[in-house]
C-alpha cells in the first residue's frame, strides 16, 4: 500500500484543538504522518505533552499551547505564539469541547461550545491563513440528526453546524468550512459505554456493528481540510457507520 497523499503542501500547518486525547490526538498523529506541521491545543497539559511526544518524530514541526479556548486572552496569545513559531496556519480543526456528560448550565454550555468555535475561527482568519485555507469543526449526529438526553449538547452541536453553514455561504473567499459528525466513537469519554445496556442497544442499530475509532474521524477530518476536498464547502459529514440511516 502506497503512502496516503491528500495533496497537502509539505510543511503547511494545521491547528488542532482538543489535541490531548481521542479524536484530536488521532488527527494530530495522521496530520504529522502526512507531513504537516501541527499546533496542538488542549486544556490538559499532560495529555497535550503525550500527543506532542507521539508526533514529534513525524511532524514537520510541533507547537503546543495549553489553554481554554473559551478564553479570549488565551486564544489571542496562543495564535500569536503559534504563528511566531510555525508561520501561517493554513488549516484549523475546531475539535475541543466539553463531554456530553458534563454538568454545565445550558446557557453557559452554548457560550463555551459555540462561542469557542467562533472565537477560534475569527482569530485564525485574522492571522491570514492564505490561499487554500480550510476549517473543519467536530459536530455530531447528536442534535443534527438524533436527539440526546442532554439538552445543551444537542443544541450546541446543531448551533455549530448552523455557524458552519453561515461561514460557508459568507466567508468562502477566505476559507472553506465543513463539519465532521461522529456517531458513537471509542474515545476515553465513552470508556465502558459500549458494554453498557444502552451502548449495546445502540451498537445493534449500527449497520457496521462497531463504534467508530478516533482514526475513522481523523481521516474524514483531514480529507475535508485537504486540497482534495477543495470544492467541498458547507458539508455536514456523518461518520457513524450508518447509524443514523436506521433511526
Amino acid at each position: 500500500m502506497g503512502a496516503v497523499d491528500f495533496g497537502f503542501a509539505a510543511g503547511d500547518t494545521v491547528l488542532i484543538t482538543g489535541a490531548g486525547s481521542g479524536i484530536g490526538r488521532a488527527t494530530a498523529r495522521h496530520a504529522a504522518e502526512l507531513g504537516l506541521a501541527v499546533s496542538l491545543w488542549d486544556l490538559n497539559p499532560a495529555g497535550l505533552a503525550e500527543t506532542a511526544d507521539e508526533v514529534r518524530t513525524t511532524a514537520a514541526a510541533v507547537h503546543t499551547w495549553a489553554a481554554d479556548v473559551s478564553d479570549d486572552a488565551a486564544v489571542d496569545a496562543g495564535f500569536t505564539d503559534a504563528v511566531r513559531t510555525l508561520g501561517p496556519i493554513r488549516y484549523l480543526h475546531n475539535n475541543a469541547g466539553p463531554a456530553s456528560s458534563s454538568d454545565i448550565p445550558f446557557d453557559r454550555a452554548l457560550e463555551i461550545c459555540v462561542g469557542s468555535v467562533r472565537r477560534m475561527t475569527d482569530t485564525w482568519a485574522a492571522t491570514g491563513p492564505g490561499e487554500g485555507a480550510a476549517m473543519v469543526a467536530t459536530t455530531s449526529v447528536a442534535g443534527n440528526l438524533v436527539g440526546t438526553d442532554n439538552a445543551w449538547y444537542s443544541a450546541s452541536k446543531a448551533a455549530i453546524m448552523g455557524y458552519i453553514r453561515h461561514l460557508a455561504a459568507h466567508r468562502a473567499t477566505e476559507f472553506r468550512s465543513n463539519g465532521v459528525a461522529p456517531g458513537m466513537t471509542d474515545t476515553p469519554r465513552l470508556a465502558g459505554f459500549a458494554g453498557s445496556e444502552t451502548g449495546q442497544r445502540v451498537l445493534t442499530r449500527i449497520p457496521l456493528k462497531r463504534m467508530a475509532t478516533p482514526d475513522d474521524i481523523a481521516w474524514a477530518t483531514l480529507f475535508l481540510l485537504s486540497p482534495l476536498a477543495g470544492y467541498i464547502n458547507g458539508v455536514f459529514l456523518p461518520v457513524d457507520g450508518g447509524w443514523t440511516v436506521t433511526q
